[in-house]
Formats: C-alpha cells, sequence, structure tokens
C-alpha cells in the first residue's frame, strides 16, 4: 500500500497542500481530481518521492520515506513508477527514445536490452527508437515515457494528467497498457485528470475516486 498523511506543502509563503492524504492500493485504480492549481500534481510528487513535503508521512508497504529525490532509498524509488503531464519536460533531450526507455534499467545495472520489448509494447516502431524528442510527436514521446516508467516493472504508477495533450487514440492506447500491466502485476495505479468521463472508465466501479477543492492562497 502506497499512503500519505498529512502531506503539506509550501512554495514561499503560498501553501499548495494542507493536510492532504490518500491511500493507493495495489491491484485497484485510484482516481484523483480536482481543478487546475488545487495541488494534485504536487502531491503526485510527493507520492512519488520526488518532492519533499513540509510536513507529513509517505508510506511504502509499510516502509516510511525518510528521504527525497537522489537521496531516497533505491529499494523505495523503483517501486514507484512517474508519468507526467508534459513528456517534453521530464526527458533529456538529447537522449534518443531507445535511451530514455533504458535510462531506469541502465540506472539499476540492468540490461537495456528490454527497451525494445517494453516499446513495442507501447506502439513504438524500431525507426522511431533512434530519434531524440524533437523529432518526434507529443504522443510518441508520452509513449516511450510510459515504457520507461514501467522498465523495472513498479508496485506503484502514477500518472500525473498523462493523457492531456494526447489525441484520443493515444489517450485510448496508454490507457490500456496501463490497465494490462496492472492486471498482469497487480501494481496499484494513481489516475489523475481533470477528466471526470475518463476518470470513470479508468476506475470503474471498483476503484475509488478521490477530489480536491481549489487550493486557498494563504500562509
Amino acid at each position: 500500500m502506497l499512503h500519505a498523511e498529512g502531506v503539506t506543502v509550501i512554495y514561499g509563503r503560498r501553501r499548495v497542500l494542507d493536510n492532504a492524504g490518500i491511500t493507493l492500493r495495489p491491484g485497484t485504480v485510484t482516481g484523483l481530481a480536482g481543478p487546475s492549481g488545487c495541488g494534485k500534481s504536487t502531491l503526485a510528487r510527493v507520492l512519488g518521492l520526488v518532492q519533499k513535503p513540509a510536513t507529513g508521512r509517505v508510506t511504502i508497504d509499510g516502509a516510511e520515506a525518510r528521504r527525497w529525490r537522489s537521496r531516497a532509498g533505491r529499494e523505495l524509488r523503483i517501486r514507484i513508477g512517474l508519468i507526467f503531464q508534459q513528456p517534453r519536460l521530464a526527458v533529456d533531450p538529447r537522449f534518443t527514445l531507445r535511451e530514455i526507455i533504458a535510462e531506469p534499467l541502465r540506472a539499476t545495472g540492468r540490461s537495456p536490452g528490454r527497451a525494445g520489448e517494453l516499446a513495442e509494447e507501447m506502439g513504438l516502431t524500431s525507426d522511431l527508437l533512434t530519434r531524440r524528442p524533437h523529432e518526434v510527436s507529443d504522443g510518441q514521446l508520452q509513449r516511450a515515457c510510459v515504457a520507461r516508467a514501467l522498465a523495472l516493472r513498479p508496485r506503484y504508477v502514477i500518472c500525473d494528467e498523462m493523457t492531456t495533450m494526447l489525441d484520443a487514440s493515444t489517450q485510448a492506447h496508454l490507457v490500456a497498457r496501463l490497465e494490462a500491466y496492472r492486471e498482469e502485476s497487480g501494481a496499484g495505479v494513481l489516475a489523475i485528470t481533470h477528466d471526470d468521463e475518463l476518470l470513470a472508465r479508468w476506475a470503474g466501479a471498483e476503484g475509488a475516486i478521490h477530489h480536491m477543492g481549489a487550493a486557498e492562497p494563504r500562509a
């Protein structure tokens, strides 16, 4: 179980999150909705161990996270796959798509050979793998980012508005791929989006949908 409680995040004098919390269980889709600026993405970064909160607690399968970003323990970090809304801000522009997908494999001392298999699952053809981000579409780049997020077979996958900039076909493909991964691996998925219709379809009857209100600009 991936669990956050009492999470408060402050940027300068602005309190972006105030005592927020959420629970993500293995094998299920949990939805998170809310207006722009309410702190959804900030909560996603806290859960993904890339944003340290001012206060609060995050536990991953019972182990409490005590460090963040590169200082977080590898054993905890690899349990979480994080997919961002804007793929071009989430990759090194010098890397090819193959190198982007293989990045977590190389970082953990594993063979990068699986990158081709992951790319194929995401609908990326071999000719695209030699191209760099500026040479492909947003949809193609996001497919590579999803493949990268799944490369280490995470226990939890956090999707932060990952389909916002994509056409309907690519959106459907990525959601279907993540659903296949969830069913095959038993991973928990956090689906963050402002699209209520997509969220209702994705989380389904068995999922839980949480709604966040607009952020209050207070210190």
